[in-house]
């Protein structure tokens, strides 16, 4: 469509003649017709003709890149295949890790914690008064830290131990409605999947997911319990919570 525009077209219908998959449907393209009916001069034609030619100049310059680094990936074909297991990891994380990482972080760190420190993704630990307050996580990790936060978002929309992890941090946090809380969850995860990885290259065994319920199987009866009286008293304050348990028929 933009093409066409460049070109000269101005009709509405034959420009949204031009739509593809979706925006084909009987309904969209009476509308869209319509929306592509306006004011567009050779102003704007010069405009997106220099906007789509840098695109195409940066979309090169992308391509040239990953030429250039594929090669370096397939020298540790089975490093990446370990790593394109977990969740989130795709071909982008994974180079991403073999270049800031490498393929055996363990003979750099003796554990994962150590690896988390490292690329800052173990929060801050400040004392004051003898009370120990978390942080931030710091400004370090300049090159993998964003890469698995990137995955951690990724990896919470699978079904699966992280997802179920990362809805437990939330509501741990604060709520899914405080912004500050799903951030430090996805941080968290970040973190798992970072000592995931580790783990996974140490020991060239491919990811296998836990399951949604893992957390669940590993939490007692009473642990329940006390979290959802603690919840009932939190809706209402101050309110004491009475179980009953009723006699079997």
């Amino acid at each position: 469509m933009i093409e066409a525009l460049i070109s000269g077209e101005r009709r509405g219908g034959v420009l949204a003649d031009l739509a593809r998959t979706r925006m084909r449907t009987a309904g969209k393209m009476t509308d869209l017709s319509m929306a592509l009916a306006g004011r567009f001069t050779d102003h704007h034609a010069m405009m997106c003709r220099l906007h789509l030619d840098r695109i195409g100049q940066l979309d090169e310059a992308v391509a040239g890149l990953d030429a250039r680094i594929a090669p370096r990936v397939d020298r540790y074909s089975r490093e990446a295949g370990l790593l394109k297991t977990l969740p989130g990891f795709g071909d982008v994380v994974v180079a991403g890790w073999l270049g800031a990482i490498g393929p055996a972080p363990h003979r750099h760190f003796a554990t994962a914690q150590r690896l988390a420190s490292w690329a800052t993704l173990c929060p801050g630990n400040y004392m004051s008064a003898k009370k120990s307050k978390g942080g931030r996580t710091g400004d370090g990790g300049a090159y993998i830290k964003p890469l698995l936060v990137q995955a951690a978002w990724a990896a919470v929309r699978v079904p699966g131990r992280l997802q179920a992890r990362f809805h437990r941090l939330v509501r741990r946090f604060g709520g899914a409605r405080n912004k500050g809380a799903v951030k430090r969850a996805i941080i968290a995860i970040a973190h798992t999947l970072l000592k995931i990885a580790y783990q996974v290259l140490k020991t060239g065994t491919p990811y296998a997911d836990l399951g949604a319920g893992f957390y669940d199987s590993r939490e007692t009866t009473q642990a329940r319990q006390d979290y959802l009286i603690r919840q009932l008293q939190k809706l209402n304050p101050g309110c004491a919570v009475t179980i009953t348990f009723a006699e079997a028929a």
